[in-house]
């Protein structure tokens, strides 16, 4: 919600940062409770995949807020061009989780 919004409205705004910093948080309970139901953390692609895409949001959350609160308006301006690729990153282990609990199921 948080990047397609900033990307329509080309202008990163308060509320798009606490959308990113929502979405770290809701993603990292998510995956600290299917690694409980795993029982335990295994290192897999889709793992590796997971712990890189947090970093990469909770980077992307920190960048944010201090453009932000800095007031630099062509880093404001600018800024949906790195989220995209942070979106992008993420859809990697969303899709690979996705694929692996269907084969699980099976």
């Amino acid at each position: 919600m948080g990047v397609w919004s900033e990307r329509l409205a080309s202008r990163l705004k308060p509320w798009h940062a606490a959308s990113f910093w929502c979405g770290f948080l809701s993603d990292a309970v998510g995956t600290d409770l299917m690694r409980r139901l795993a029982g335990g953390f295994h290192w897999s692609f889709h793992s590796t995949t997971r712990v890189f895409a947090l970093l990469l949001m909770l980077a992307h959350a920190m960048w944010a807020t201090p453009v932000l609160l800095r007031h630099k308006e062509r880093a404001m301006l600018v800024f949906h061009r790195g989220s995209i690729v942070v979106w992008a990153v993420w859809l990697v282990p969303f899709g690979t989780g996705m694929v692996l609990g269907i084969l699980r199921a099976r």
